[in-house]
């Protein structure tokens, strides 16, 4: 069993992701691959495809955000548009990931609060959350910060033999709460 973990880093630094943190990235996710349901991969990009995803999401002036405590990146997210076709440039998708070591202390509340915030200043309006796995911790980050359930795909993923439901939470960025036209 997990100890609990209660320590908090309010002096934890969230800023712009850079090019050199694309091993840290790269190091993070690969835990959550191979231990967690989170993503539904079973290898994750090398550290190359990352320092690439964090220039293109960046050129894209979009918000790549990473926390950083004491020299090590803790965690990271950034938002890119939902989907390629143009009705939905004002919708992002998030990804969120929080190295193992620094789960339960608070990081994973700061970067997703912050990027909310990034991704709003950038001129997005909807953030939509794809949990996979239906992670409950993912689910509860989400929904202290703001989302609420969209929809659940019941078995649409395979992993560790498990059949595995994908959870989609949304949150509105304008403030203006949702038309219902």
């Amino acid at each position: 069993m997990t100890a609990l973990r209660t320590t908090r880093l309010p002096d934890a630094t969230i800023r712009p992701a850079l090019a050199s943190d694309a091993q840290a990235v790269c190091a993070i996710y690969d835990y959550h691959v191979a231990h967690g349901t989170a993503s539904f991969d079973s290898a994750g990009p090398s550290v190359a495809e990352w320092a690439v995803k964090i220039a293109e999401v960046t050129a894209q002036g979009w918000p790549f955000l990473v926390a950083e405590h004491g020299g090590a990146v803790l965690g990271y997210a950034y938002a890119a548009q939902f989907r390629p076709r143009a009705a939905y440039a004002r919708t992002c998708e998030n990804s969120i990931y929080i190295a193992d070591s620094a789960r339960g202390q608070g990081i994973g509340t700061r970067l997703l609060g912050a990027l909310v915030e990034a991704a709003r200043a950038c001129g997005f309006e909807q953030m939509i959350a794809v949990i996979g796995g239906g992670e409950p911790a993912s689910v509860a980050l989400h929904g202290k910060c703001g989302f609420v359930h969209a929809g659940r795909m019941r078995n649409v993923g395979f992993k560790f033999g498990r059949r595995l439901d994908t959870v989609y939470m949304q949150r509105d960025l304008t403030g203006e709460g949702w038309n219902n036209g």
